[in-house]
């Protein structure tokens, strides 16, 4: 049977169609100008997308965590600097700048090749692909991941065992992980798993498989900066300085308002000062 005289425009036609209908590219991260990245999943795409509007915080804005602080600066000043740093793990209180820390590490180090990558607890099974598109750039990348935590059964908490130290693959030297968690073992921990633990004849202890389990994911990150609960003034102090930031005083009423404020939010961090400093901060300037 003959074909139609514009069979080929019918297929260019068709072509088109199914074109549009097709998601676009993944976009290809800015290297030139990004300072951090997230990685995202999209459909059938797993991607490096640049972020662009990065937080302005720096580490001395940071404040009553003066020794966390130094370690972590100390750590990353050696890794951007070619010399051999460890894995880091922050972990306790809600609130007290774990997060923050890695942030305004951006800030403090970009100029000497940092650059930052955010992965979500639940693409950790993607490490490996991530490392191997880092592992030949110039830069030096930080991984991180919020707030980590996982269940027992959990495939993320597997493949981030297998990256930080049970690989056979030797990784790449341009590659740390920093991840925050307000669980110093990330995994739950359970009753029964002590009633499992077993005391020899001579009373040495034996722990249990599962708690060995449990122990040895933290055991994995060099660097252990544990955070706690702050002091009233210390609370103050961090008011205070926010405060500065609005070019307001910190004087007797923001005292007395502050503190009602973490009463209130049955809190004392850095992360509360900042938003009563930004509530007293967006009251006040009103009225001017």
């Amino acid at each position: 049977m003959p074909l139609p005289d514009d069979f080929i425009a019918q297929l260019q036609q068709l072509a088109a169609q199914v074109q549009a209908l097709l998601p676009p590219p993944p976009p290809i991260p800015d290297w030139n100008q990004g300072r951090a990245f997230r990685w995202r999943v999209t459909g059938q795409h797993r991607y490096l997308e640049t972020i662009h509007d990065l937080s302005a915080i720096r580490l001395a804005d940071l404040q009553g965590i003066d020794r966390q602080k130094a370690e972590i600066a100390r750590n990353t000043a050696q890794f951007v600097n070619g010399l051999p740093a460890n894995n880091v793990l922050l972990t306790g209180a809600r609130g007290t700048g774990k997060s923050s820390l890695v942030k305004a590490l951006v800030n403090e180090f970009s100029a000497q090749g940092l650059r930052v990558i955010e992965v979500d607890k639940d693409l950790l099974v993607d490490l490996p692909d991530i490392v191997s598109q880092l592992a030949h750039r110039a830069e030096r990348f930080i991984i991180y991941c919020d707030d980590l935590s996982f269940t027992a059964d959990d495939a993320s908490y597997r493949a981030l065992k297998t990256i930080l130290d049970g690989s056979l693959h030797a990784g790449s030297d341009n590659v740390l992980i920093y991840a925050t968690s307000n669980r110093r073992h990330l995994l739950p921990e359970y009753m029964t798993d002590n009633l499992k633990t077993a005391v020899g004849e001579d009373g040495e202890l034996h722990p249990s498989e599962a708690i060995e389990d449990k122990i040895s994911l933290s055991d994995r990150f060099g660097l252990w900066l544990s955070f706690y609960a702050m002091s009233q003034d210390t609370y103050l102090d961090i008011v205070t300085h926010w405060l500065s930031t609005y070019q307001l005083e910190f004087n007797d009423s923001a005292r007395v308002a502050a503190l009602q404020w973490a009463l209130g939010r049955g809190s004392r961090s850095g992360r509360s000062a900042a938003q009563f400093a930004k509530d007293w901060a967006g009251r006040h300037l009103i009225i001017k």
